[in-house]
């Protein structure tokens, strides 16, 4: 097994073409058959379906491709560091749940550096990814939350994973909605009164645990639910169907506009108010970058500004 056939087994699998791959890789494509062929002979495994309609990953495959990712992200780190290319540009990425704070701090941290000299990267993704993402170093920092519903069951996921959470703030559950809605003037909003509205909630994949929901008080029966995996969609949700999701409260008008507010949950004694405990994931004892720990500094800040604002 190589350097070399890792790479191309990931840009396939990313692909999900020989074509596409072959035209990324500057490589002719029965090259590519070949390699692919090679390893799977060599590993005693099929890693890709083949059809008419291009490559897919096999149960086996899936769990090969994570470690190949692992395995190819070291070497790209170390020859980033060390290798002889002057060219080569610093790589840092953060995967996080849909919260724009993390964009916004994302944003300011961007500003402090040359951007010819690294390659940034920010993804707003699954829960589930998240942690996939730091535990193979696709991304240095991870960003999502604990509470006591879930705390169980992401724990552990992340001691499987060798990952630390690392704790940033608590929050209450407020309800998010835009400033035309017909609740937009409470002062708090109770789960009875929202029953005639939409819960917007981000989509966490075919058969994800409702463990890994992004939404706080996601164990509570909404007559109606609508699903998205994107934050842009969810703001339009809001607005043509008066719809409204349960969050943090802390929200960036600078990524969002002024058109959103987040008002306190009014929590009863059947849907009580649960602190969403928001925090970092990296890697078990890793030395955190220049970039990483700027980011991190730049995002307590972010959430110190917001605490004194709720606390006036």
């Amino acid at each position: 097994m190589t350097l070399q056939q890792l790479h191309y087994m990931i840009v396939i699998s990313e692909t999900g073409s020989l074509n596409k791959a072959a035209e990324v890789l500057y490589v002719a494509q029965p090259s590519l058959t070949s390699a692919i062929r090679e390893l799977e002979n060599e590993l005693g495994i099929a890693i890709f379906h083949r059809s008419n309609k291009g490559v897919t990953l096999t149960n086996d495959g899936t769990e090969f491709i994570t470690g190949a990712r692992h395995i190819y992200s070291q070497y790209q780190t170390l020859l980033d560091k060390y290798g002889t290319e002057g060219t080569l540009k610093k790589k840092f990425g953060v995967s996080t749940q849909h919260y724009s704070f993390a964009v916004q701090t994302f944003v300011e941290m961007v500003k402090q550096f040359n951007a010819s000299e690294y390659e940034f990267a920010i993804r707003e993704t699954k829960t589930r990814e998240v942690i996939e993402d730091v535990s193979t170093q696709k991304s240095e920092i991870g960003i999502l939350y604990l509470n006591d519903f879930n705390r169980a069951t992401i724990t552990k996921l992340l001691k499987v994973n060798q990952l630390v959470f690392n704790k940033l703030i608590d929050c209450e559950a407020y309800v998010y909605i835009w400033k035309g809605h017909p609740l937009a003037k409470n002062k708090k909003i109770s789960f009875e009164e929202l029953e005639d509205y939409p819960c917007l909630a981000f989509e966490q994949g075919d058969g994800s645990s409702f463990y890994f929901a992004e939404e706080i008080l996601g164990t509570n029966e909404y007559p109606q639910t609508i699903k998205t995996n994107d934050r842009a969609t969810m703001l339009n949700l809001m607005r043509g169907l008066n719809g409204y999701t349960l969050c943090s409260g802390i929200i960036s008008e600078e990524l969002n506009g002024s058109d959103y507010i987040a008002v306190p949950f009014d929590a009863d004694e059947n849907n009580e108010n649960s602190t969403m405990e928001i925090g970092y994931i990296v890697k078990k004892n890793i030395i955190l970058s220049k970039v990483a720990e700027i980011y991190i500094k730049e995002i307590k800040e972010c959430l110190s500004k917001y605490t004194k604002k709720i606390s006036r």
